[in-house]
């Protein structure tokens, strides 16, 4: 919600300075996000008479306007078509400051311009462009019969010195802020001070036209008004104040019938829609959409009613003899809109069920300000007011004959506001502290709600009846809210409590979750926290083979499904930081993936069974841009090394094997065990999947089951031996299928505990290796515990060594 602190200050004349007036409202719970100015750069512009206009004697384009500005008359050279003898207008004279530049004194075809007389546009105000300022003869309800003096600063004339744009960030229960009114409503509460709306007297019919109108959905539409007026002329201009206000509030002037309406929404709170009545065919009926129906609206959007009304949910809809013309409480249709030809309008005023609203709104995928009032609840007590506010500006703006108010609906579908009942011992408990009856009675009371009192002391009552225009109070810890949101957050002490906390057990064998995290972010990864809803088509290419749970309602396309994998975060979170020029991303993840299972003890939602995983992503260079290290970007073995880093935590022994993940490089990927179990894989995306994606070359992935990695295993302590340690190096030629885990456990199971370190320190395949072979190098540290090792012994445990080889995995002596 954007607001103009001016219009606002015109209706709470006392309300506090701005800053103090953001203050007050942010407290109270309504947020100011952002305070802004309402004028452009430009000094030194003022108000001046256009005393004469002739024509230029050397363009047929050019006019010469001569202009007083409270002393000498100017001459300035003019193009505007709109420049007219009588009429108040801006002057920028030679050095003001524009938005564009500063003025200088120019000679046009021959006659010198002392000035400018420069448009709305020039001046930084809006987008008009049509001619120059036309300053009316009431500014801001100035009083003043001939508007202001000449000489008079433009800033002031039009009272932006003293005025901010000020953005709001209401909550969804707060619709009743979302005005003016409700504003100054809700600042006179703040401030103790009174409210002093403008005088807004009934238009008194002056003709009698009239429509037919009928509501057939009550329920959705209990109130419905309408007004014809007649003879409008709509190519009149939309005076300044009004449509300064509606800018400074964030709306751009159209015509006089769409700024109206835009007014009074901005005003009262209360939507409104203006048809042209010559486009209408028959009456007005607001009814629910039929199947066969469609309607194009004002913005080209084309609406297709089939798909709805078959579900059930048919979108209520305002139609006239020939079908629907606009969609209830969103948006008019194109085909009867309003334009310079209109001549008679209808003006429409409802009160639409949030329900309906909001129901269409989502359905279609819309979202406009009369929809984002309408969804929050309007005051249901406020339609004819509002119709009659509108007749008013648009007969005072356009001219026109106002006819009768035309009326429909069903009263009792109104929505009901039932009393509440606040109990003081209620209200002391919540709040922690006594507040005074006589401060909470003035509270209800200044509310709105002529709270009836019953009881003494602990006992007393107080039962208020919230008014219409507060949808969002229907129970006592709503009352109990509003006291103390009045009364002032800060007047209530704050007090520590005083309580004992006992320490939680902390198993001896299992490691904390944060263990983990705090490895993964000393290697150089950022914690990142995603989604556990995912898009279907991001899932399907990172877990093909997953049957993943849908989602009953979910907000988006995007979050139509349940995670299998964390990967799909993950990804989204790598792509978010490419596309912002991060150089060599390394993020990670811990959290909770689901999968369908039998419902068992501990499983997570309706045939779902949830796990703990950890995961991370990684690309770019391997080190960070420096004259010191090398420009290579990470492989297969700076994840494994990562990954093993996280194994090795708990003590467990781990191993790899050859993945045939689809989603993994079949060449570049594998599978992690640890203590012979299957706990996760690791590798690059397949090419495939990062064409699909849209991802560079070169993504690796990991991901692992976080239980067995923070499982402690059980430690061995055993004396360090004094004895040398000898090295024997062993070259052997295997099959290249031959893994270098398969030839590490032959070495270890043979060598037992006389093997104290294991190496594989080269690999080679290339002239002198027969095709399909390889040369591996093995370095073998042996040590005995307690004896120095002789030259037999060393013999004897390398002939062991060779013959395991031989026999188990094909070695031979190279």
């Amino acid at each position: 919600m954007r607001f103009s602190a001016g219009w606002l200050r015109e209706w709470v004349p006392a309300a506090p300075s701005a800053s103090a007036l953001c203050e007050l409202l942010t407290a109270a719970g309504l947020e100011v996000v952002a305070v802004e100015p309402v004028d452009a750069a430009f000094a030194d512009v003022v108000v001046a008479d256009v005393v004469a206009v002739r024509d230029h004697p050397n363009a047929d384009q050019l006019r010469v306007c001569d202009v007083d500005a409270g002393g000498d008359r100017l001459a300035v050279v003019c193009g505007a078509p709109n420049a007219r003898a009588g009429m108040k207008t801006a002057l920028a004279p030679v050095g003001a400051k524009l938005p564009g530049g500063p003025v200088r004194r120019v000679t046009l075809r021959g006659v010198a311009s002392h000035g400018m007389l420069p448009s709305l546009a020039e001046l930084g105000l809006g987008p008009d462009q049509r001619g120059i300022l036309d300053i009316d003869s009431a500014v801001f309800g100035a009083g003043e019969s001939a508007g202001p003096a000449a000489g008079t600063d433009l800033r002031r004339a039009l009272c932006l010195e003293d005025d901010l744009a000020v953005v709001l960030d209401l909550t969804p229960n707060r619709g009743d802020c979302l005005s003016i009114r409700g504003l100054a409503r809700e600042l006179a509460l703040l401030a103790d001070t009174p409210v002093r709306p403008p005088a807004m007297a009934p238009v008194p019919p002056a003709s009698d036209a009239a429509l037919p109108i009928a509501v057939e959905n009550p329920a959705a539409c209990p109130r419905y008004l309408g007004r014809v007026i007649e003879g409008v002329d709509l190519t009149r201009p939309t005076p300044l104040w009004l449509r300064e206000r509606l800018r400074r509030c964030g709306l751009r002037a159209i015509d006089p019938a769409v700024d109206v309406t835009n007014y009074v929404l901005l005003e009262l709170g209360q939507p409104l829609h203006a048809f042209d009545r010559a486009r209408l065919r028959a009456g007005i009926v607001v009814r629910s959409a039929r199947a066969s129906e469609s309607l194009t609206l004002l913005d080209g959007t084309v609406l297709r009613f089939g798909e709805a009304v078959a579900a059930g949910g048919a979108p209520l809809v305002i139609a006239d003899g020939a079908g629907p013309v606009a969609l209830a409480g969103v948006m008019g249709a194109g085909a009867s809109g309003i334009g310079a030809d209109t001549r008679d309008v209808l003006l429409e005023c409802a009160y639409f069920s949030p329900l309906a609203v909001g129901g269409s709104a989502r359905r279609f995928g819309l979202h406009t300000d009369a929809s984002h009032r309408f969804e929050r609840g309007v005051d249901f007590n406020l339609q004819t007011a509002a119709l009659e506010r509108a007749t008013a500006l648009l007969v005072g703006i356009a001219g026109g004959r106002a006819g009768p108010v035309l009326a429909a609906g069903d009263s009792a579908r109104l929505p009901s506001r039932p009393p509440v009942t606040l109990r003081k011992a209620r209200l002391d408990r919540l709040v922690g502290e006594e507040i005074p009856p006589p401060v909470v009675e003035r509270v209800l009371d200044r509310l709105g709600m002529a709270p009836a009192v019953a009881g003494r002391g602990a006992a007393r009552t107080w039962t208020a009846t919230p008014p219409s225009h507060r949808f969002d109070i229907a129970a006592e810890e709503d009352l109990v809210e509003e006291v103390l949101r009045v009364h002032g957050y800060n007047a209530i002490d704050s007090r520590v409590p005083a309580a004992a906390l006992a320490l939680a057990d902390t198993p001896s064998d299992i490691l904390p979750e944060s263990v983990l995290a705090d490895l993964l972010a000393a290697l150089g990864y950022a914690e990142v926290v995603t989604f556990s809803f995912v898009s279907p088509s991001l899932m399907a290419a990172l877990a093909p083979a997953s049957r993943p749970l849908r989602v009953v309602n979910p907000v988006s396309s995007d979050h139509a499904i349940m995670r299998t994998n964390l990967l799909p975060g993950l990804i989204t979170a790598l792509k978010h930081n490419l596309a912002r020029q991060a150089r060599r991303p390394r993020l990670f993840e811990m959290g909770q993936c689901f999968t369908r299972r039998a419902r068992c003890a501990g499983s997570g939602p309706r045939g779902a069974s949830q796990r703990t995983l950890v995961g991370g992503v990684l690309f770019g260079p391997r080190e960070e841009h420096s004259w010191a290290h090398c420009r290579e970007r990470v492989d297969f073995f700076d994840v494994k090394g990562d990954v093993e880093r996280l194994l090795a935590l708990g003590g467990g022994e781990a191993a790899f094997e050859a993945s045939d993940d689809p989603v993994l490089h079949p060449r570049q990927s594998a599978t992690v065990r640890l203590d012979g179990e299957l706990v996760g894989r690791l590798g690059r995306l397949h090419p495939q999947v990062e064409a699909r994606l849209q991802l560079p070359a070169g993504v690796f992935v990991f991901e692992l089951a976080a239980q067995p990695l923070g499982a402690l295993r059980r430690r061995r302590h055993q004396a360090i031996s004094r004895q040398p340690v000898v090295r024997r190096d062993l070259a052997l030629v295997v099959a290249s299928n031959v893994a270098a885990a398969a030839l590490e456990a032959v070495a270890r199971r043979t060598l037992g505990e006389r093997l104290v370190d294991f190496e594989i320190f080269d690999l080679y395949d290339g002239a002198g290796v027969a095709a399909g072979e390889k040369s591996v190098a093995l370095g073998l540290t042996l040590q005995h515990p307690s004896r120095t090792l002789a030259a037999t012994d060393i013999d004897a445990l390398l002939r062991a060594a060779l013959e395991a080889f031989q026999s188990e995995v094909g070695a031979r002596l190279r």
